[in-house]
C-alpha cells in the first residue's frame, strides 16, 4: 500500500496515478489518500460509466476517502486515460485486466468498489476473477439482467454527436438529450454535469471527453447476443453489498433489483428517487446508503 500514501496538492484533494496496461495503453486515476491509519484498510475503487470518468466522483471520491483510500478511475479512451490503437479493446474483459494492472501496480491485495453501470460490470467480473479479493461493492443501476429498451438508447447516442461554442450551450445541448434521465435538473445542475463529461479542446470548443470509437464494440453484428451475468453476479458471494436504482431507470427495472437482493445474503437494493440511469452518487439517499455501505467493510 505504499504507493498510495501520495501527499495531497495544495489547490486539490486528489493526486495523479499513471499505469500501463497489458498493450501498452498509459492509463490514469486519481488517488485520494484517506485518513491517518487508513492504510491497512481495504481501498475503495470508484469506476465510472461508458462515457465517464474519474470526474463522476468529485464529491463522492472526497466523502468516501475521509474513512479509507480512495482510487477514482478512467477507463481506456476516457479522460486523463489514453486512447487504445484497436477499437475492439473497449470491452469489460479489457477493463478488469486494466484495473488488475493497477492493482498490481500499487500493490493492492484486498479492495471494495463503487461501479456505476459499466463500472458495475467491471465490478463483478473482478469477483468472478479475483476470488476472495473483492470484499464489498456498490452496484449503481446495473446488475446481471438489463432491460433492453435503455441499451438502445445508449447505443444510439454513443460515439455521436459535434462540439459547442461554449459551456451554456454544451450545457443545453446535453439536457435536451438527458431531460428524460434527471427531470428536475436546472441550468447549474446541467453545467455542473457537464463539466463533468465534456473537455475544452485546444481550439476552445466543448466535446464529450472519450474516445468515440468506444461505441465500435457496440456495432458489431451479433454484440448482444446473450451471455448469462447471473453467475458472475453470483461470484460476489456474502461482501457487503449495495445496489442502487434510479427510480426513473429504463437499465435496471425493479424486478431485477429485487431479484439481486433473494440472490445475495448481504444484498441490499436502495431506489434513488426522481433520477433515472444513473443516479450521480451526489444525491442524499445515494450518499447515506454508501455510508452504510461503508460501515460494514472488513477494517482489516
Amino acid at each position: 500500500m505504499a504507493k498510495l500514501e501520495a501527499k495531497r496538492e495544495a489547490r486539490r484533494d486528489w493526486a495523479d496515478h499513471y499505469w500501463w496496461s497489458g498493450d501498452g495503453v498509459r492509463l490514469h486515476a486519481r488517488v485520494y489518500v484517506g485518513p491517518d491509519g487508513s492504510g491497512t484498510k481495504p481501498p475503495v475503487l470508484c469506476m465510472p460509466g461508458l462515457a465517464r470518468n474519474a470526474r463522476d466522483f468529485e464529491a463522492l471520491a472526497p466523502h468516501v476517502a475521509q474513512q479509507r483510500h480512495t482510487i477514482a478511475i478512467e477507463f481506456r479512451g476516457r479522460g486523463d486515460s489514453a486512447y487504445a490503437k484497436d477499437p475492439m479493446t473497449y470491452v469489460p474483459l479489457t477493463y478488469v485486466q486494466d484495473v488488475i494492472a493497477l492493482l498490481d501496480d500499487l500493490g493492492i491485495d484486498r479492495f471494495a468498489t463503487i461501479g456505476t453501470s459499466l463500472g458495475g460490470l467491471v465490478s463483478m467480473l473482478l469477483a468472478a476473477t479475483l476470488p476472495g479479493r473483492l470484499v464489498g461493492a456498490v452496484l449503481n443501476d446495473v446488475g446481471p439482467e438489463l432491460q433492453t429498451s435503455g441499451l438502445d438508447r445508449i447505443r444510439d447516442y454513443i460515439g455521436a454527436g459535434g462540439s459547442q461554442p461554449t459551456w451554456i450551450h454544451a450545457a443545453r445541448a446535453f439536457a435536451e438529450l438527458n431531460g428524460a434521465i434527471y427531470p428536475h435538473y436546472d441550468i447549474h445542475d446541467w453545467l455542473r454535469l457537464t463539466r463533468r463529461t465534456h473537455r475544452l479542446t485546444p481550439e476552445g470548443r466543448i466535446v464529450t471527453d472519450y474516445d468515440k470509437q468506444i461505441a465500435a464494440p457496440l456495432r458489431v453484428t451479433g454484440g448482444e447476443a446473450a451471455f448469462d451475468m447471473w453467475p458472475v453476479y453470483r461470484a460476489l458471494g456474502s461482501v457487503p453489498l449495495l445496489i442502487l436504482r434510479g427510480e426513473l431507470s429504463d437499465i435496471l427495472a425493479r424486478a431485477a433489483g429485487e431479484k439481486m437482493v433473494a440472490e445475495l445474503p448481504q444484498a441490499r437494493l436502495v431506489e434513488v428517487p426522481g433520477v433515472g440511469h444513473a443516479p450521480t452518487l451526489d444525491e442524499p439517499e445515494a450518499i447515506a446508503a454508501i455510508d452504510a455501505w461503508l460501515a460494514e467493510l472488513p477494517t482489516a
